[in-house]
């Protein structure tokens, strides 16, 4: 099977946030509301979907060990799969503070539609200088982000493919296919 997965769009657009713009993100994010900051922090940290992330509950929040339970809503599967991802504990406590977390309850952390967290995400990117009218300038330029972010940091291909959540590995390897800085980072490792 070819593998028709890209990080450029039929017109030669990137469609993924560079370094630069994801920490613009991030900052750009802790000046916000507390529940919208909570959202582009877990966007940011976990790679996940915005359905993903908006079908988040409260006990899937795995204070103990760290983790955040993503529910892959993409999988073809009858069979419910979940995907835990490891994130700063700072922002564990973040979470907690923000939504008043408990382990038994099964209450979204967020209760908005997709479009009213997509124009929350879109606020931020514009506070961020992020060019939302061009096609990296979207929650799925996040995510694409945050596979390159991975790989560009060591993280495996297998193990970024988990975090994720795809089911195949070709899905995975367009992040080593990365271009401009974040290409240069990869090539530099033979440098040293």
């Amino acid at each position: 099977m070819i593998n028709t997965y890209s990080l450029y769009s039929a017109q030669g657009k990137r469609l993924y946030l560079t370094l630069d713009e994801r920490k613009a993100f991030l900052k750009a994010a802790k000046h916000q509301p507390a529940k919208v900051r909570t959202l582009c922090e877990l966007l940011y940290y976990t790679g996940c979907r915005i359905s993903e992330a908006l079908n988040l509950t409260a006990d899937r929040v795995d204070t103990a060990a760290g983790e955040i339970i993503i529910q892959s809503l993409k999988k073809r599967s009858t069979t419910p799969h979940f995907r835990p991802i490891p994130v700063p504990r700072t922002f564990i406590s973040e979470l907690a503070a923000v939504h008043a977390l408990n382990s038994d309850e099964s209450t979204l952390l967020w209760d908005w539609s997709r479009s009213q967290a997509w124009r929350l995400i879109k606020d931020t990117m514009n506070k961020a200088g992020i060019n939302t009218k061009m096609p990296y300038g979207t929650c799925k330029g996040l995510r694409h982000s945050f596979g390159i972010h991975a790989v560009t940091h060591n993280v495996p291909l297998n193990v970024v493919q988990a975090l994720l959540g795809h089911a195949n590995m070709s899905t995975t390897s367009i992040y080593v296919d990365a271009v401009g800085d974040e290409r240069r980072v990869l090539v530099s490792r033979m440098w040293k």
